[in-house]
């Protein structure tokens, strides 16, 4: 029987990148290929979910949009078969990956988010279109150079930097610096900054 590991299945605002504020029921799947000292998410911790399960699950929201997240979801082989469902059912459907696995073609929004600290595994693209791209702020000297490649190597409509939280607290300050940086003697195709905003605003 088809089942899948779910994190948490919640209803709530998307609270970063392009899509800021947009309703959206979040799907959030077990399991990562990266283990990222600031993760706020035990993805090792899942309850197992049919796929009629987990479909009159998502029936029992108002919203119209999905964002399937984790962990990593383009790790979990039988997507596809839960995609497919809820595109016959009218739902629009975004994905937040690392950006190491090939995303799904029925995804309507791609969301990459590219690790500096696992810079190695970067060095061949997989997912090279995305609808943006997120990179977590370091103050590293490669990291610019980092930024660089992921844009030169993966065509996106909007590329940012977000501050890195750690206990609590983000690299605000850092974060502007770097976003300088990338951004000198830019006019357009500028990097933005990216807020967590449900953070500040205590959303789930």
């Amino acid at each position: 029987m088809l089942e899948f590991r779910i994190v948490e299945i919640f209803e709530s605002l998307q609270g970063e990148g392009y899509n800021t504020g947009m309703p959206a029921i979040f799907i959030r799947l077990a399991g990562c290929n990266l283990n990222c000292c600031w993760c706020d998410t035990n993805f090792r911790q899942y309850t197992r979910f049919t796929l009629d399960q987990l479909l009159d699950k998502v029936k029992q929201y108002k919203s119209k949009n999905i964002i399937i997240t984790g962990g990593e979801p383009t790790l979990v082989k039988d997507l596809s078969k839960l995609l497919l469902p809820l595109k016959q059912a009218g739902y629009f459907i975004a994905i937040e990956s690392n950006g190491l696995g090939k995303v799904d073609a029925l995804i309507d929004y791609i969301a990459l988010s590219p690790k500096f600290c696992y810079q190695s595994r970067y060095q061949k693209i997989v997912q090279s279109i995305a609808n943006e791209v997120k990179i977590v702020a370091e103050n590293h000297p490669d990291f610019i150079s980092f930024c660089q490649y992921i844009e030169q190597n993966i065509q996106a409509k909007r590329y940012y930097l977000s501050p890195c939280e750690r206990n609590g607290e983000f690299n605000m300050h850092d974060t502007i610096i770097l976003l300088g940086q990338i951004n000198q003697n830019r006019i357009e195709n500028k990097w933005l900054l990216n807020i967590q905003t449900h953070k500040f605003a205590n959303i789930e």
